[in-house]
């Protein structure tokens, strides 16, 4: 980030190596660097102001950031991966392998890059080309985890090998016509380790924001005051534009082309209901920006009768099969789900079935209920006492 200032009240400052416990107080500004990133020329002016605020209406002067993309940022690698004489791990079957890649950061976290497709019952597999930037691997020196699992259906993939390896170094081996042994530490079970939001944006994922909207009956006649969906003229929002607002304006700044798949659910439009039906009630799932769901979203209110039940594992298998589409097509996306609702579960397990399937994407599934209902069913969903979710198949989340 490169700052530059204007109109600021001293100007005896001369020296470049400034000590600033030692300077006059002129000024401070805040934003996040997606203000900064969403704009044409990237670059933001701030009015200056005192600390905590004060100085109100005093002009302190303006300060302009400006954000510019290095070129090693623009650097990027293709890799072409396989393996050879891999250990059979299945019974009645050779292994089906795929591969998980990991950056180790200086403290020795590791942040996931990438995952290949499953190549089914092969010892000497070779997976689709892998493209990765400079982003997500860091620089040529800094270490990869490469991991090679065979796939089990219920989520708990077994450890064929692994290895630490730079770009650099495999290079040298491209380079030399040599490969590299996979190293198995005894157990060889998957111990998974939970990444968390920050994990995905941080290693270049984009993020892509959807919201499913309740049009269950006990929310209420929308013509009615009282009702969760009434849209009041003097321009107050109720609970669930609320909840569009608050969540969707803060990621859309992550969200390049600002187009949010939106879907309704538990009303019915034309008599057939649906759970999991376009918002905008067009072909189309997708509205563009904040205010193209708030725009959907009221004028669904027209064209959708309040039934029921209520049901989340629609919504979720939807946003869940568009993230593994974007997985397997090698695109770095991280899937937000917002779901609006007033009431209590009808397919609980069912969506916790949905869940369980889902835990190994790109997605977090956010819910937010509105009105007086009890939402005690909810806390099952999110696993805080530490115990994770089990479908009827005995797999547990990932």
């Amino acid at each position: 980030l490169s700052i530059s200032a204007s109109k600021l009240l001293d100007r005896d400052i001369t020296s470049k190596a400034l000590k600033l416990d030692e300077q006059e107080f002129l000024g401070e500004a805040t934003c996040v660097v997606s203000e900064i990133e969403t704009k044409r020329d990237r670059s933001l002016t701030l009015n200056l102001h005192g600390k905590n605020g004060a100085g109100g209406s005093r002009n302190l002067g303006s300060i302009t950031v400006h954000a510019e993309e290095t070129k090693e940022s623009r650097i990027s690698i293709e890799m072409k991966l396989c393996c050879s004489q891999l250990d059979n791990k299945d019974m009645f079957s050779k292994s089906d392998p795929f591969l998980r890649i990991f950056r180790i950061n200086p403290s020795g976290k590791l942040v996931p890059i990438c995952k290949t497709e499953v190549i089914n019952n092969n010892l000497y597999p070779s997976w689709r080309p892998i493209h990765l930037t400079m982003q997500q691997f860091g620089s040529k020196d800094t270490p990869l985890l490469i991991e090679c699992f065979d796939f089990n259906n219920n989520g708990k993939h077994t450890l064929i090998g692994k290895l630490q390896l730079s770009v650099a170094e495999l290079e040298r081996l491209h380079n030399d016509k040599n490969g590299a042994n996979l190293v198995c530490p005894f157990g060889g079970q998957d111990k998974k380790e939970q990444f968390s939001f920050l994990d995905y944006i941080s290693s270049g994922f984009e993020l892509n924001f959807m919201v499913a909207v309740d049009f269950t009956a006990s929310n209420g006649d929308p013509r009615n005051k009282d009702s969760l969906h009434y849209i009041d003229p003097s321009g107050q929002l109720n609970s669930y534009q609320r909840a569009i607002m608050e969540v969707g304006e803060v990621i859309q700044f992550y969200d390049s082309d600002r187009r949010f798949p939106a879907w309704g659910f538990g009303g019915r439009t034309g008599g057939q209901l649906s759970h999991c039906s376009n918002l905008n009630g067009i072909n189309t799932y997708e509205v563009e920006g904040v205010h193209g769901i708030m725009s959907a979203y009221a004028n669904a209110l027209h064209n959708v009768t309040l039934s029921g039940p209520t049901f989340f594992s629609h919504v979720i298998h939807m946003a869940a099969r568009m993230a593994g589409d974007a997985t397997s097509n090698g695109v770095n996306k991280y899937f937000v789900l917002l779901i609006i609702t007033d009431g209590v579960l009808s397919d609980i397990q069912e969506t916790i079935d949905a869940l369980v399937r889902a835990s190994d994407l790109p997605l977090s599934i956010l819910i937010v209920g509105v009105g007086n209902a009890d939402f005690k069913q909810m806390e099952i969903l999110d696993a805080d006492d530490g115990r994770r979710l089990t479908n009827l198949t005995g797999r547990t989340a990932t």
